[in-house]
């Protein structure tokens, strides 16, 4: 798929991994809407940037109905980059023995997984109103994890999430096969997002020295460059790619 002048969803987009992926974008000329929480600085982003934002909550279905249909009001939607998703730390007990919180479990699978799947049925939704391009439709491109491989003690929450996107992936290709729309999902290991920004100095080296080669965190550029190919090669289809420097994680 050629990415110039086509219109792409990213959610998530107002920072890390979703914002690298939509200037990106932006830069190989696509029009780009942004899909964040309604308290996000999704709007400031989306001007810094120039794209568009659509105020959403991923599980929310009225929401990314309404921001699937600005996009459409844009173009056909050729593209969606599904990044938004969120950590939960939980042990199956905590110190004192008690269980943990089902809650808390239950949140991170709803904003993880059921929040994937919505994006995913309704960007295809949208994306099988399209004339065929150049052989297909669309291509939509979910976010994963290296814990869904091997997931670290306490997350469990998080490992469950994205072992279940992981699951979904070939699955929805192959639903979606003949409507031409493809279906692949970045599964990353430790990357420099907000989520890391907190860490001390210490833990960042330490983190550095966990990745066999290149040993760092990887950049949230490097996963838009995935995505960027995998919207561009309409041979990725169905794949679980791995972009983790030959991460795996230990236990703890």
């Amino acid at each position: 798929m050629h990415i110039a002048g086509i219109t792409a969803v990213v959610t998530g987009g107002a920072s890390g991994l979703g914002r690298a992926t939509a200037e990106r974008l932006i830069k190989q000329g696509a029009k780009i809407v942004i899909v964040d929480l309604p308290n996000s600085v999704g709007a400031a982003a989306a001007r810094e940037i120039g794209a568009t934002f659509a105020p959403a909550d991923i599980t929310d279905e009225a929401q990314v109905r309404a921001a699937f249909a600005m996009a459409e009001s844009i173009g056909p939607v050729r593209a969606t980059i599904h990044c938004a998703g969120r950590g939960g730390a939980l042990r199956v007990l905590d110190k004192e023995g008690r269980p943990g919180s089902l809650d808390l479990y239950a949140s991170v699978i709803s904003t993880n997984l059921v929040g994937s799947f919505n994006v995913l049925r309704l960007a295809a939704a949208s994306m099988a109103q399209n004339e065929m391009s150049e052989g297909e439709r669309g291509a939509i491109v979910l976010t994963a994890s290296v814990a869904a491989f091997e997931g670290q003690i306490g997350q469990i929450p998080y490992a469950a999430s994205k072992a279940g996107v992981v699951g979904m992936t070939i699955v929805a290709a192959r639903d979606l096969a003949n409507r031409a729309i493809r279906v692949c999902t970045i599964a990353p290991g430790i990357f420099d997002t907000p989520m890391l920004a907190r860490v001390t100095p210490e833990i960042r080296e330490a983190l550095n020295r966990s990745v066999p080669h290149p040993s760092r965190l990887g950049r949230p550029e490097e996963y838009a460059l995935l995505a960027e190919h995998i919207i561009a090669n309409p041979m990725l289809n169905g794949e679980t790619i791995r972009l983790d420097g030959a991460l795996r994680m230990a236990p703890r």
